[in-house]
């Protein structure tokens, strides 16, 4: 069974980094670029959002007993597969997974304009899938 109070923690992070992108991004898109300081907020809190997320993903196939795949991007299509997310859902999180290890991993190789273009788009998509994982909770048990 999941663990309400870690979802619940886990899902106001993710609400709260969001929020945090929101207002820091500039509108402009090429104006995240010359500004270090906005930069480094927007990064950190779009990577903290996606990790929270996978850590949610991750808990809830291990809780549920199902196989945790190795790739961070698989873990959504696996809990597509488990009807949990819907898999067009599935497939945006597991790009926003992959744009979670570019940060990671190559921090001075990132497109800024892609940044700007994620966070000021994309974002919802976290959102979401806290929102699914809440309804699932409502719902009943996992497995």
């Amino acid at each position: 069974m999941v663990d309400r109070a870690l979802l619940a923690r886990r899902v106001a992070a993710v609400r709260d980094a969001v929020a945090r992108i929101g207002e820091m991004l500039p509108s402009e898109p090429g104006s995240l670029a010359g500004d270090r300081t906005v930069r480094e907020v927007v990064i950190l809190n779009l990577f903290v959002a996606v990790q929270e997320c996978l850590a949610l993903a991750t808990h809830w196939l291990a809780d549920a007993g199902w196989e945790v795949p190795s790739a961070y991007g698989q873990v959504f299509v696996a809990l597509a597969e488990h009807e949990i997310i819907d898999a067009p859902l599935a497939a945006r999180l597991a790009a926003a997974a992959g744009l979670r290890n570019l940060i990671a991993h190559r921090y001075g190789a990132l497109d800024w304009l892609r940044i700007h273009a994620v966070a000021s788009e994309d974002l919802d998509d976290l959102l979401e899938f806290c929102a699914a994982l809440a309804r699932q909770v409502q719902d009943g048990p996992v497995n």
